[in-house]
């Protein structure tokens, strides 16, 4: 009985920019004496998650992925193990570390680019500054907010510190999470706590992702961009405000993935893998699982 081969390991590492070291996941497929050479395969795919989080988001699904083409998830400046930029970071400063970390790897390109939520926006603004280094992007969610919403989305991410000495505020983190990641339902209690460390990873800074991503202005750069986009829309707390971006889409469309919430990328990871890879590949919006 004929076995899958098991998919390419993903390894990690360090790039020195102007603004300090990124750290990333890294996978290639892997030819019968190892990894093979990223210019005989297809273009290099970049992930860039949500925030707080880390590149740790992908490493289940990018191990999938990377075995037609090489993948790297850098972890967002000031997550992860990366070194933080200066306070206070818009999207455009996370683009531009981006668009370095993708010179300074020398990646052939142009490349193709995923985002998770900050990391959507991140992604479109890199297209939109640098549209001759970005041919696809796939986007989980991207998010169109009225005034009021915003509002009401910065007092929910507050700039409240994490840590205190009675643990309170960690605590309340911690079971907001539970409930924001449907534990019990969709998740286990451990992969929770997988995803929730890298949500801690950003320390005192976890708020400077959303405050890049509330002080973004999406709807102009979706309504300008030609870079081709595909947006998949699963059932978690950005669903509505994601539909909202289809009347602006130039060059993209929005797939309705309802069956996905948070934690899909480690729970279907091989779905998820075999669509992103479809995308890539064809340029077309495949079916949804």
């Amino acid at each position: 009985m004929h076995r899958p081969e098991p998919p390419p390991v993903v390894r990690r590492a360090y790039t020195d920019l102007p603004h300090g070291q990124v750290h990333l996941r890294r996978v290639q497929p892997a030819g019968p004496t190892g990894p093979t050479d990223p210019t005989d395969s297809a273009p290099p795919l970049v992930c860039l998650h949500m925030s707080p989080a880390s590149g740790l988001v992908y490493e289940t699904v990018m191990a999938q992925i990377g075995r037609t083409r090489t993948v790297l998830a850098p972890d967002t400046p000031g997550f992860g193990a990366s070194d933080p930029l200066p306070a206070y970071p818009g999207i455009g400063d996370y683009a531009d570390v981006v668009i370095a970390l993708v010179e300074a790897l020398q990646l052939p390109g142009p490349v193709d680019l995923m985002g998770y939520h900050t990391g959507s926006l991140t992604a479109v603004e890199v297209a939109r500054r640098r549209p001759d280094l970005v041919r696809r992007i796939v986007a989980v969610s991207m998010p169109v907010f009225s005034e009021a919403e915003l509002v009401r989305f910065r007092a929910l991410y507050s700039t409240d510190p994490i840590f205190t000495v009675d643990g309170e505020r960690l605590l309340e983190k911690w079971r907001w999470f539970v409930e924001f990641f449907r534990v019990g339902r969709v998740n286990t209690v451990e992969h929770a706590a997988r995803i929730f460390l890298a949500r801690l990873s950003g320390g005192e800074r976890h708020w400077w992702g959303h405050h890049a991503a509330f002080g973004y202005d999406v709807v102009p750069v979706l309504q300008e961009l030609r870079t081709p986009l595909l947006v998949l829309n699963p059932d978690d707390d950005l669903t509505e405000h994601t539909r909202l971006a289809v009347p602006h889409l130039a060059s993209g469309e929005v797939l309705e993935v309802p069956r996905w919430t948070h934690g899909f990328l480690d729970t279907a990871a091989a779905d998820a893998a075999a669509l992103v890879t479809a995308y890539l590949d064809s340029g077309r919006v495949p079916a949804a699982p």
